[in-house]
């Protein structure tokens, strides 16, 4: 007898940008009954994507109730309750980040937790917003089957999920990536968000750990290792680049240029590659006979993704001096306010505008999608209900 089959969600990193994802959920809420419950038996986040994801299976008894907080939480969003904006807590900061550089440089090691910005904010904002024993209490009333937050290990160098879930997923390890059962916590959340140099590092049991995007090579596997067997995958990848033609540059790329082919790297990249990867073997495994897919333990893998169909970094040009005045003048130093820095800026831009512009189009680009979600999710058209707010 085949196990039933599972839909999961992924929910990768990007920094503000994730306000995306809170589009589209809300527009899959719509889709559905108003009381509906979470449709997701498998959540995985990375990076913020991780507070989307913990929110969502916080409130698995109503999804609509989930989607409606996120709305509350990103229409509303400033950067002072990500990261220190004020001139003071800038300063100390900097300072902090560069005296580290130099006394690193002369081999002291005397300065810890040192980084670009500090996200104390986020930890109070976390910490208030998510009554995180809901997610052991819904999973033991058959709400939720697993839930997981992916983080970077800084000694180990291994892409480690902490998961919580059912008692019978076994955890487990892969060439740098491993699956550790544990509860989610807010550290779990602030490790895997903390973007490297741009956050602090946080200490889980007894290594330092980072943004969870850095070194996760197969962000589709933790679903997979949850026992998804269907995947929707909201990610945040460039639009469709057919047909544009690539313009010359004549002056050397700034850092914040080239710190935004960094952050694209560490967070739109390996999902891509992931992607492809699935396909490959659903292809393979298409070609041979139940018998042999039985004998070899391999199960094709459905997979809806879900991405932006405009160029975020020309969003966030957009919205750029809504910065308060200290990150800009920060930013302004590397080059960022400029339009070739925009695609730092998108990460960092966690400003109401920009975030309800990025909410507007995973809203536009997922009721586009609508009849595909419906049949992914198996929901019928009559369920459709009064848009959120």
């Amino acid at each position: 007898m085949s196990a039933p089959k599972k839909l999961g969600l992924i929910l990768s990193g990007g920094g503000a940008r994730v306000a995306y994802q809170v589009g589209v959920l809300k527009a899959i809420a719509e889709f559905m009954p108003r009381h509906a419950q979470n449709p997701f038996p498998v959540i995985c986040g990375t990076s913020s994507g991780s507070l989307n994801a913990v929110t969502l299976a916080v409130n698995a008894r109503s999804f609509r109730k989930g989607v409606q907080h996120l709305l509350n939480i990103w229409k509303n969003a400033h950067v002072a309750h990500i990261y220190r904006t004020d001139f003071v807590g800038v300063l100390k900061n900097s300072a902090r980040w560069f005296a580290g550089l130099i006394l690193g440089s002369m081999g002291i090691n005397k300065l810890n937790h040192v980084s670009l910005l500090d996200n104390a904010p986020m930890a109070t904002m976390l910490e208030a917003a998510l009554p995180y024993e809901k997610i052991q209490e819904n999973i033991d009333s058959g709400l939720l089957h697993a839930l997981s937050v992916t983080a970077s290990g800084y000694d180990s160098g291994c892409s480690v999920s902490f998961y919580q879930g059912v008692e019978d997923i076994p955890p487990w390890k892969r060439a740098h990536r491993i699956g550790i059962p544990t509860k989610i916590e807010l550290k779990h959340l602030l490790a895997s968000s903390a973007i490297p140099f741009i956050f602090p590092a946080v200490l889980v049991n007894r290594e330092y750990f980072g943004d969870g995007s850095m070194r996760q090579i197969a962000p589709i596997s933790s679903a997979l290792h949850l026992g998804a067997t269907r995947l929707l995958i909201i990610g945040l990848g460039r639009h469709s680049e057919k047909g544009q033609i690539r313009s010359k540059m004549c002056d050397y790329p700034s850092l914040a240029q080239i710190a935004g082919y960094v952050m694209d790297s560490i967070f739109l990249d390996s999902l891509k590659v992931d992607l492809e990867r699935v396909q490959r073997i659903n292809h393979s495994i298409g070609m041979l006979t139940k018998d042999a897919q039985q004998k070899l333990n391999l199960r094709h893998v459905d997979v809806l993704v879900i991405e932006p169909s405009q160029a975020i970094e020309t969003i966030a040009q957009r919205y750029a001096m809504h910065l308060p005045w200290t990150i800009r003048f920060l930013l302004r130093g590397i080059g960022a306010m400029r339009r070739s820095g925009a695609n730092l800026v998108s990460y960092l831009l966690f400003e109401k505008n920009f975030c309800r512009a990025m909410i507007e189009l995973g809203y536009q680009d997922a009721l586009k999608q609508k009849q595909e979600i419906l049949a992914f999710i198996n929901q019928s058209e009559e369920t459709v209900e009064s848009p959120l707010q």
